[in-house]
Parts: C-alpha cells; sequence; structure tokens
C-alpha cells in the first residue's frame, strides 16, 4: 500500500544524526519536505535530490540577526501558522518545532527526536549560560512557548519517540502515555574498519551541550596521567552562524590548543567521516544526556570500541565491556581509552560485537517494517 507523506523538520542546515533520519525516511517514501530553513551546502547533498519547499522567510534575521531566538521565532510561527495544500495520508514532523504543523493541519505521526530541551530538561542549563537582560528576557517568554507546545502535543495523533530516553521525557513533559519507541537505523554497509592509526576520534556538531571540552579534559588526563603522546584525538562537527555556538567554538579551540596532539575539523564530508571512523582506535561521545545518539551506532558499525556517558540514549545503545564503556566522569573516559590502549585484542573484540549489534537490532529494514504498520493506521481511510 503506497503512502504519500508529508515531512516536516524544523531545519536542514547541518549535517547531523536528525538530518540522517530526515533524509534516509523521504528517500524511502518520496516524500516532500517542509522546512523553515535549507542551507543546500551544509546539509547532506542528497537532499538536492529530494522535494523541499521552504516557508518562511528572513524577516526575523533581517530585524534580530542570526540567532537563537530569531530562529526559534521563525521556526515556530512557520509551521504554526501553514496550512498544507497538497494531497497527502500522513504529515510526518520531526525536530521540535515542526510538530506545531497540526495547529492548521491533520493526520500527524510526530518522530520526536526530542521535546524542545531549551525549554524543559536544558532550560536551567541554557539559563546559567545566558547574560541576566537574557536570562529575564526568556523566563517571560519560555512559559508562553511550553503552553503552545503542549496545546499542540495534546492534539498530535501518534508519537514515536527515537528512543527510551526520549520516550520519558514526552511522558514527564506532555503526559503523553501513548507514545512508542522506535530507533532509528544506521546503514551498516556503508562503514568498514580500516585498522587503527592511534587516535580517538568524536564526531559531532559543535555545542556546549554537546561537550566536546568533555572529550579535551579526558584526552588530556589520558595523554599526561597515562603518558601516551603518540596517541591523538579528532573532534569533527559543524558550527552553526549563531553567536551562541561561534562562542563555543572559540572556547573549545583555545582549549585544545594548550594540548599537543587535538585537532578539530569543521567541515567534513561523508568520505571523509567514514575514513575517519574507520582508522580510529575507538570512538567517543559524551554529550548531556544524548537523545538518542547515532554516533555510537556508527562507531559500533564501523567494528570500533565506543566510549559513552552513562546516561540518555548511550545506555540503551552501547553494552558495557561488550560493545564498549559506560563511564560517569572525564578521569574514567580516560581510564577506559588507556585500557583498550593497553588491551588491542579488546579493540578488536569490542568492534566485532558492536557490528553485529548494530546489524541485529538497528537496521533500516526493521525501522521501516515497523514505521509502516504505524503511518497506515494514521492514513486518511
Amino acid at each position: 500500500m503506497h503512502i504519500k507523506l508529508i515531512m516536516a523538520q524544523s531545519n536542514l542546515s547541518l549535517k547531523g544524526g536528525a538530518e540522517r533520519v530526515v533524509l534516509k525516511i523521504a528517500e524511502h517514501y518520496n516524500a516532500t519536505i517542509y522546512t523553515a530553513e535549507y542551507q543546500k551546502d551544509k546539509t547532506f547533498e542528497e537532499f538536492k535530490d529530494i522535494d523541499i519547499k521552504t516557508i518562511s522567510d528572513s524577516f526575523f534575521y533581517k530585524h534580530m540577526g542570526y540567532g537563537r531566538a530569531a530562529q526559534g521565532l521563525n521556526y515556530g510561527l512557520s509551521f504554526y501558522n501553514y496550512k498544507i495544500k497538497e494531497d497527502y495520508d500522513v504529515i510526518n514532523p520531526h525536530i521540535a518545532p515542526s510538530h506545531w504543523i497540526r495547529h492548521k493541519n491533520d493526520r500527524i505521526v510526530w518522530y520526536c527526536h526530542t521535546p524542545l530541551r531549551d525549554i524543559y530538561d536544558l532550560y536551567s542549563y541554557r539559563q546559567s549560560l545566558r547574560s541576566f537582560g537574557k536570562r529575564t528576557l526568556y523566563k517571560f517568554i519560555i512559559p508562553q512557548i511550553r503552553f503552545i507546545d503542549k496545546k499542540m502535543v495534546k492534539k498530535i495523533d501518534y508519537i514515536v519517540a527515537n528512543s527510551n530516553n526520549t520516550n520519558n521525557r514526552i511522558k514527564k513533559y506532555y503526559n503523553r502515555k501513548d507514545s512508542v519507541v522506535l530507533n532509528g537505523g544506521v546503514d551498516y554497509k556503508q562503514y568498514h574498519n580500516s585498522g587503527n592509526e592511534k587516535y580517538f576520534f568524536y564526531p559531532s556538531r559543535i555545542s556546549p551541550n554537546k561537550r566536546q571540552d568533555y572529550a579535551i579534559r579526558a584526552f588530556r588526563i589520558f595523554k599526561n596521567q597515562y603518558k601516551h603522546n603518540d596517541y591523538k584525538l579528532i573532534i569533527a562537527g559543524q558550527v552553526s552562524n549563531d553567536p551562541f555556538y561561534q562562542d563555543y567554538y572559540n572556547k573549545i579551540k583555545k582549549f585544545a590548543n594548550n594540548t599537543e596532539g587535538i585537532k578539530i575539523l569543521t567541515n567534513v564530508d561523508d568520505k571523509k567521516l567514514l575514513n575517519l571512523y574507520a582508522n580510529a582506535s575507538a570512538v567517543l561521545y559524551p554529550p548531556i544526556n544524548e537523545d538518542y545518539g547515532l554516533v555510537p551506532l556508527e562507531g559500533m558499525a564501523s567494528s570500533k570500541p565506543v566510549i559513552v556517558v552513562n546516561e540518555g540514549g548511550p545506555k540503551e545503545t552501547v553494552i558495557n565491556n561488550k560493545t564498549g564503556f559506560l563511564v560517569n566522569n572525564e578521569l574514567q573516559m580516560a581510564e577506559k581509552m588507556d585500557y583498550l590502549v593497553n588491551n588491542p585484542n579488546l579493540i578488536e573484540k569490542f568492534g566485532k560485537e558492536g557490528l553485529k549489534r548494530v546489524k541485529k537490532e538497528y537496521s533500516w529494514e526493521h525501522f521501516f517494517k515497523e514505521f509502516d504498520k504505524i503511518l497506515y493506521k494514521a492514513k486518511k481511510k
């Protein structure tokens, strides 16, 4: 049975895990994507073959500059006010607030990567990084956004969470007990293992909640305390033009310059990314309570051990002492880096177990088999 799928995505301006999922679903269903911002040169090249419709203008950026507040207003109002005119069976929004498209449209299956973290679980953390003036402003604005957000979510037909971690947030913040969990897949056949070139690899967009500074601190301990001067740390990720992220990038660049052997790459294409995975000793992943996290799965697909923080989505995908390690702080991460270096047989053993796990549990075939069932329930009869 054919599904005419419309997708909604707040922006296509990065090469991240969510964008990979959006791309894969769009390709599979030959879907049209409605987005509030599309930067062809910043996201995956394959999007050029997808029918993409941009539904906003640059009004907010012209008057407020390109920043988080302008983005939020642009994305939220764009979807809240938009009525889909073409025929469709189901609308499938992704990154919040694209699910606000529910206001003027129906038959919604929201694939929730996470509720808006800035207004829920990361609200206090984000506030701590803001100036007094901005804290005061956000303290007034955020309750209004939460009110609209919860109102929209109440009206959504079906919610699919990308992880148990995200599902718990949905229950906590929206009181929706009917959402189901369906993990995003990995194209494991694209990945390969080319050996061990003595470096640790952390790929993720440059952002405070991705905690590149955590990986740098762990590497400094590994290098100084355990005396591994022949190893390197490679961090790879895009940086948004938003001053908030630019400031963090400059901070970690300065931090990295104080330790020999750290390289930060901000423009890595897919081929280079695959090769960086393929030649690493292990993959690091220390973000704050990550929603799901494709990086550990991509590391395992490359037959590499992964060392991840013991929180959020990675707790669900990484098996401690079998496909990698779960750690609670930078010191433990450094200890496990040292342990792997001193036990090269484990690097190979964990890598094989990781690949086996990805093939069995995280294939796209499994994803689409389950996703089809949900879309058929929601489609117009």
